[in-house]
């Protein structure tokens, strides 16, 4: 972005967007690079065959990914035949491919049927040293001679450096201008080990889209070793990238990147209207399922959206806000995801309004008296356990079921702990 850019009013529908954005921001102007199918490949425990290649493709392409990218077909024969069946399949998403910057590895992936080729080349001197042992003006050589011949195949070609942040500035920014007048669609910025911060992304893509056409994009990468793949991802977006790479829960090399389920949490809090026009929100669990099932892992507890916890309530103030009005402690609602709240009852935290709350939708008449006598009941049992919605529920229709009776003495005992009851008649003799 140029430096003497303004920020400008943001015409966004959330209240939660930033008031004010750069000239440039792609807050609300952007598209995903789905690489389960590539970098997720990288991930431990993942093995796709074929078959489960095409499932999760077509689960990205249901879901309405605007890219979905696939490993090499220069990795092994089988990735490229996988290449061609994906590329065969007819799917609204465009396909890419992920090379290296070698020509024997555009000529294979350019056969195969996709749409584009994402080529990729370390910059960092570590990568330089230890990897491919080239220098920049080699690498713009080689770049060269790959892009110019991509492009004259018709198809799409990204061409990004690895290692971005760890990379010289000026080398940087001399490949990508060398690269940019070729022709290429986008240029890439990899956080490769995840050590960037979203301030450093900022500066670095400001940086770089003040010295690219108009009309080249910028496409980001970014590694989660050290938490901030998400937040870097939002802070590139600001800064005027047009594409961010996700893959289904983060999976990838190490501990891989950005998942697609915290990026678009993330980017509903900001136009909430624009995300959902784009994706099949309501199919992010299935997607993760399928992926968690596919390489034997558990959706984390506190995953954006469709961990367990997501939406869960507990602490007695939080239940009585939500139940009044859940905007009081959700940024994200439910049931645009096809999710549901839940307000945890059973346990000493709880607050009588949650326990209301759950008299009324068993449809039980009890007063406000007797639904605190009843939560003081929960919080000593919860003192020793924590009491499921069964036993809950077991209380709650027993106490009903004892004052429609009008046996007071019932409900007196209902309330008194097991202990307590044992200790009465020691009290009484003493």
């Amino acid at each position: 972005m140029p430096p003497h850019a303004s920020p400008i009013a943001n015409v966004s529908s959330s209240p939660y967007a930033p008031k004010y954005t750069d000239s440039l921001s792609r807050l609300t102007n952007w598209s995903i690079i789905e690489s389960t199918l590539r970098e997720g490949e990288q991930f431990a425990n993942a093995f796709f065959d074929t078959a489960k290649k095409i499932e999760i493709a077509k689960a990205l392409d249901d879901f309405g990914v605007e890219y979905i990218e696939l490993t090499s077909p220069a990795a092994s024969e089988q990735s490229r035949l996988d290449c061609i069946a994906i590329a065969n399949l007819g799917l609204k998403a465009k396909i890419l491919t992920h090379v290296r910057c070698h020509m024997d590895d555009a000529r294979i992936a350019c056969e195969t049927g996709v749409d584009g080729l994402d080529v990729v080349i370390g910059t960092s001197s570590y990568l330089r040293e230890f990897s491919h042992g080239k220098d920049m003006e080699r690498i713009i050589k080689d770049a060269t001679e790959v892009i110019n011949y991509v492009k004259s195949k018709g198809l799409e070609v990204r061409f990004s450096s690895e290692d971005s942040f760890r990379s010289d500035l000026v080398d940087l920014l001399n490949l990508y201008k060398a690269v940019d007048q070729l022709g290429v669609n986008r240029v890439g910025i990899a956080d490769t080990v995840g050590c960037a911060n979203p301030r450093q992304v900022y500066d670095l893509v400001k940086t770089l889209r003040s010295v690219l056409k108009p009309t080249t994009d910028i496409e980001c990468h970014f590694h989660n070793d050290t938490g901030c793949a998400t937040a870097n991802a939002y802070a590139a977006l600001e800064a005027g990238a047009t594409h961010i790479d996700t893959s289904v829960l983060g999976i990838g090399e190490r501990n891989g990147i950005t998942p697609i389920g915290n990026l678009i949490a993330r980017m509903f809090t900001v136009d909430p209207d624009y995300v959902a026009s784009k994706y099949q929100l309501h199919k992010l669990r299935d997607l993760e399922n399928l992926i968690a099932d596919a390489v034997e892992i558990q959706v984390p507890f506190n995953n954006c959206i469709t961990g367990y916890c997501a939406f869960t309530h507990k602490a007695g103030i939080h239940a009585k806000a939500i139940l009044n009005n859940p905007a009081t402690y959700e940024i994200l609602k439910p049931e645009v995801f096809g999710m549901t709240r839940y307000v945890s009852i059973g346990h000493r935290l709880t607050g009588w309004n949650a326990v209301k709350n759950r008299a009324e939708q068993l449809g039980l008449a009890l007063s406000d008296d007797d639904l605190k006598a009843i939560t003081g009941k929960i919080k000593k049992l919860a003192d020793i356990k924590n009491q499921s919605m069964e036993d809950v529920d077991g209380l709650l229709r027993n106490f009903h079921a004892y004052k429609v009776a009008g046996d007071h003495s019932a409900i007196e005992q209902l309330l008194v702990l097991p202990d307590e009851v044992a200790a009465a008649p020691e009290a009484i003799a003493a």
